[in-house]
């Protein structure tokens, strides 16, 4: 299939991202602030991303140390906000970053759709599964994010194992989960749930009935499993696991009926004002040195020879969802849609 052609058919099947305009937004990263740069001998590469503030520091540090001709900048948000920041960039002229590190494939998918990213120049996607990796080459996962079941050991006898069991009327009122308006994990997770035959929308109105407390996003779903405000959580593993190994009476279990997971995709947009360190910026987070510093920050890696954070099971152990994602991308809008209509 040519590109044209790909092209053509991710805009068949993805609505537009929308041009929300939003008030007092500030652009980093601009082409004088760059030129700058570039005219002391450094070029400045600006990142948008979803990424904890501490550890997009950590990943630019390194990157840093490897690439001290490179000035990283960082605007770090939920990837709700993301979204709404280079949609009013783009109405305005020009997306003013030059890589984004957002947590799901659609969104990727979007952009790649209208435009908005261009072909990534790495050679690290090679050692990665092609799952993790756009056939068209416009975006690459960077680590595995699964969502799971957690629990606080203290006030949880019987904790669930499944999906399916969340709608036990043991659990009304005791879950906590992110909002998937603002988490991009959350809105894939809703559309992959309503695409699974065994869930499907049956079991988004089971859930709802029990009438879970929907927080920001994940950390503050955590927290809440972590202080007993919630007995049991809908949150990314790496969240639970930090949380446990700080001390809290936190658990996990993976649930036996599918793990629908992310895979924190970056790529380059179109617009870049360094191309070149952008695209090493993507090369180093796949590279065996920025997989083995995901691991060590509690995520599992996108490739196999980096190891897995201490207590994590090999992927080879997860029942990981894999579905169509160009039918996740196509209905995830309208997924959120339908879970906020049931919760009232």
């Amino acid at each position: 299939m040519s590109k044209e052609t790909t092209m053509k058919h991710r805009i068949a099947k993805l609505a537009p991202l929308a041009l929300v305009p939003v008030l007092a937004l500030t652009a980093c990263g601009g082409a004088s602030e760059a030129s700058s740069a570039d005219a002391a001998g450094t070029k400045t590469l600006t990142v948008y991303t979803s990424e904890p503030q501490a550890k997009i520091d950590q990943v630019v540090e390194a990157f840093e140390k490897a690439n001290p001709e490179v000035d990283v900048q960082v605007f770090r948000a939920a990837t709700g906000e993301l979204r709404t920041r280079i949609a009013t960039e783009r109405e305005s002229g020009k997306i003013q970053a030059d890589v984004l590190l957002a947590a799901d494939v659609p969104t990727f998918e979007a952009y790649a759709a209208d435009g908005a990213l261009s072909t990534l120049d790495i050679g690290n996607d090679e050692q990665l599964d092609p799952k993790f990796v756009d056939a068209e080459g416009y975006w690459v996962g960077t680590r595995i994010i699964p969502t799971i079941l957690a629990y606080n050991t203290g006030t949880v006898t019987d904790a669930p194992t499944s999906w399916a069991d969340l709608t036990d009327e043991a659990y009304r009122g005791k879950i906590a989960m992110p909002n998937p308006e603002v988490s991009g994990a959350a809105a894939f997770n809703t559309a992959v749930w309503l695409n699974e035959p065994a869930l499907g929308e049956a079991w988004l109105k089971d859930l709802a009935a029990n009438e879970p407390t929907v927080l920001e996003s994940n950390g503050p779903v955590g927290q809440a499993v972590a202080d007993g405000t919630a007995g049991v959580g809908i949150v990314v593993d790496y969240v639970a696991r930090e949380l446990a190994d700080k001390g809290s009476p936190i658990a996990v279990n993976y649930p036996s009926d599918g793990v629908p997971y992310v895979s924190q995709p970056a790529g380059v947009f179109a617009d870049a004002q360094n191309p070149e360190a952008a695209n090493a910026f993507v090369d180093f987070l796949v590279s065996k040195e920025g997989q083995e510093l995901a691991v060590s920050q509690s995520y599992l890696p996108v490739r196999d020879d980096a190891g897995v954070p201490a207590g994590a099971p090999a992927l080879s152990e997860i029942n990981l969802l894999d579905p169509d994602l160009e039918e996740i991308a196509a209905g995830q809008d309208a997924a959120i849609d339908f879970f906020n209509s049931l919760l009232g």
